[in-house]
């Protein structure tokens, strides 16, 4: 087994505050992206009082070999309820911005998507001053579901490409390349006032010429917003780790990603696409729409 390189050490948490969220997130009966996924960034996030919810979960339709979130083939009805009490939550963690994401959904004909809306509303309805940021799975390509999302205007329309274009098969094998950055590319031309957003893993065994040629197609179809981090095998059923990429790999990607016109590029061995998510609202004000 490979070991992980200093740069790739977290400081402890402080436990009190991880208690704090994850004793709201029980009594609110929610889940998060944190906690399902095995996000190394977890005790920072919760210390300072924020979490990625997931809805419609926690388990996912799609059993992709990089992700740590279960799989189930015919997963539970959706919760009616789950809205409001998400919007609990924001409301009692004071959240100035929320991101939402969601397990894949594909016993859905619409992904899921009026779920997405229900809890976009419920949030704005509860702390109307409080940016909303939805990650959202690719519909299968069903872009009236799309539509459907954007219509409710969150700030951010985040879609994560994951890996580069070659690796799709094996790490993304029942999502596509094109497909992804058509979403991107839908989601600007139907509503031009919301951020793009994607991210990308690396240490898969992508060669730095795919990865820039992936930054390149993402600011193609008007991306705003990318975020580099290092693949971390959950566990030993998992994609094995190809390599640890150095920070100063992530240093220049993140140059060449400016370069490129892209609003934000958040690049780092850590880096994960909620991380550090709430800084889009300065980013917002230096960019509005």
């Amino acid at each position: 087994m490979t070991v992980k390189p200093q740069w790739l050490r977290v400081k402890a948490p402080q436990w009190e505050r991880v208690g704090n969220v994850k004793e709201i997130l029980r009594d609110l009966a929610l889940n998060t992206v944190c906690e399902e996924a095995s996000c190394p960034n977890i005790g920072e996030c919760f210390n300072a009082g924020t979490a990625t919810f997931l809805i419609m979960g926690p388990a996912c339709t799609r059993a992709c070999p990089y992700c740590d979130i279960d799989f189930e083939k015919k997963p539970k009805p959706l919760d009616p309820t789950e809205p409001l009490r998400l919007a609990q939550a924001v409301q009692r963690l004071k959240l100035n911005h929320v991101v939402i994401t969601s397990v894949n959904r594909d016993d859905l004909p619409d992904g899921g998507a009026p779920q997405f809306v229900q809890c976009i509303q419920a949030v704005r309805s509860a702390m109307p001053e409080t940016t909303v940021e939805v990650l959202i799975p690719d519909l299968c390509g069903n872009w009236q579901a799309l539509e459907t999302i954007l219509a409710a205007r969150p700030e951010v329309l985040n879609h994560n490409t994951e890996t580069v274009k070659r690796l799709y098969r094996r790490v993304r094998p029942q999502a596509k390349y094109d497909r992804t950055l058509e979403l991107l590319q839908r989601s600007r031309d139907i509503a031009p006032q919301v951020y793009t957003k994607s991210g990308i893993m690396v240490g898969l065994g992508e060669t730095d010429g795919e990865v820039r040629e992936a930054m390149q197609d993402l600011r193609a179809v008007g991306c705003d917003i990318l975020t580099l981090g290092q693949y971390l095998q959950p566990s030993q059923k998992h994609l094995n780790v190809d390599s640890f990429v150095p920070p100063e790999q992530f240093d220049a990607w993140r140059e060449f990603g400016e370069s490129l016109g892209f609003l934000q590029v958040v690049a780092s061995p850590l880096t994960r696409s909620s991380y550090h998510a709430e800084q889009v609202r300065e980013l917002m004000k230096l960019y509005p729409r």
